[in-house]
């Protein structure tokens, strides 16, 4: 009994632990690219690059801040170098040498010595450049963010259509359960054959294969998009925002005017244009030499004894300060040459920038295209699936009274299930369009 009673505790703290570790979440559209902008891989690693970038500016600083350093030294001569003196300093003959030894055993000294740069131009340059290349890193956060937000969308909105879906199969399958049951009683009371229950049961049967079918494609989707929005792919996501045809025709094209710098992409482009304008005064003043400024101060002692310690010990100062001033005279061109390249690395820059205007007037374009489309299509396969609801009615009604056949109803039930296949078909191709265009005009929120 005690036995029963401890497995029962353990499985109820194990489910416990399991709905603990389980999250659910209830998002809208937009609740769920603000989730991913928080947890997605690739918006991460875009904000460690921005980090990256801010230590390679303090880099950068660092170069044009003062410098101080210590040294220290001590040296125990174990031989003392030799040296000869002409043997005629003491009165010796000519040509004869005297060794003496100069120095002592022990010395040490140590110092501060302090250097500032005061003139580079590259480093100049390099901090000109700071804001930009972390502006240049923040706008490719937001282009990261910008493009998953997209696919958020779609992938969302394809799994709202795919509910929608999944609710006219079951519709079908409730009309098609009762014409099922009204068949096989018109056939036991001899008014029908078995063909005409088969094929009611076989057009059945599809219906709840193609269900099956939805409903694995919508699993999927949902699992692409946790992984997308960065979310546990055992947590609970719950899609609470729907979609309407009025929602989809706001008048989004009544304002067809658009600017370049909208778009994310584009920016990114100029603030790498930036870049290499930098890029091209730096190697310029490459030419103009640096100058910088160095101090020193060090005390030194020498000692036949190891007594550095003793306050009687002598320690002898030196000071000295220095400007330092550093030209190239000749590097065989290669300084022209770099500023050769980098003026053509600006042009190629320039040259995707110009480009980009082309494609973005054509991106314009043709998803304001696809965009008109997709909502006259689906004014159109919303009226045709209302219409095939209406024969399907009609034509039960004869079939329930006498008047029509078995095929007759068949036939239009099948045209009523490819009628609101189009139409959700329709309906997500207008909200891909609609996505598209937002995005092309660079609005997307």
């Amino acid at each position: 009994m005690m036995s029963k009673m401890r497995m029962a505790w353990i499985t109820a703290l194990m489910i416990l632990a399991t709905q603990a570790q389980a999250q659910k979440h209830e998002f809208t559209s937009t609740q769920a690219a603000d989730y991913a902008k928080k947890n997605n891989l690739q918006v991460k690693n875009a904000l460690l690059d921005l980090q990256i970038q801010q230590q390679v500016n303090r880099g950068i600083t660092a170069a044009a801040l003062p410098s101080l350093s210590g040294t220290g030294n001590f040296t125990d001569n174990l031989k003392i170098p030799t040296q000869l003196l002409p043997g005629e300093f003491f009165g010796q003959p000519a040509g004869t040498f005297i060794p003496v030894r100069f120095g002592t055993k022990y010395t040490a000294n140590g110092g501060l010595a302090l250097n500032q740069l005061l003139f580079d131009g590259q480093v100049f340059i390099g901090l000109q450049a700071r804001k930009t290349s972390i502006d240049l890193q923040q706008k490719s956060i937001e282009v990261t963010e910008e493009s998953i937000r997209k696919n958020i969308y779609k992938i969302y909105f394809q799994l709202v259509v795919g509910k929608t879906q999944v609710e006219l199969i079951d519709s079908n399958i409730s009309r098609l359960e009762k014409l099922l049951h009204d068949t096989k009683e018109i056939y036991k009371n001899g008014f029908a054959e078995q063909l005409d229950v088969n094929k009611v049961d076989v057009a059945l049967a599809n219906l709840q294969t193609q269900r099956l079918r939805t409903t694995s494609t919508i699993d999927a989707g949902y699992i692409g998009l946790k992984a997308l929005m960065g979310m546990p792919i055992k947590d609970t996501l719950i899609l609470t925002e729907g979609i309407t045809d009025e929602k989809l025709k706001d008048n989004l094209l009544q304002d067809a005017k658009y600017e370049y710098t909208d778009r994310k992409d584009y920016q990114l482009l100029d603030l790498n244009r930036k870049l290499r304008e930098y890029n091209v005064r730096r190697y310029k003043l490459a030419y103009i030499p640096t100058l910088s400024f160095t101090a020193n101060h060090s005390y030194s002692a020498q000692r036949t004894e190891f007594d550095f310690f003793k306050k009687s010990g002598t320690w002898f100062p030196s000071t000295f300060v220095a400007l330092n001033l550093r030209f190239s005279i000749f590097e065989g061109f290669a300084r022209k040459a770099s500023v050769q390249q980098a003026k053509l690395e600006l042009q190629q820059v320039q040259n995707t920038l110009d480009n980009q205007k082309i494609n973005i007037d054509s991106d314009v374009e043709q998803a304001r295209l696809n965009y008109t489309a997709a909502i006259s299509t689906i004014d159109y396969q919303k009226k045709n699936m209302a219409l095939a609801e209406e024969v399907y009615r009609q034509t039960k009604k004869k079939y329930e009274i006498g008047t029509g056949s078995n095929t007759e109803i068949t036939s239009a039930q099948t045209a009523l299930v490819e009628a609101q296949t189009n139409y959700t078909s329709a309906l997500y191709d207008a909200i891909i369009a609609r996505i598209d265009y937002v995005s092309a005009i660079g609005k997307l929120q």
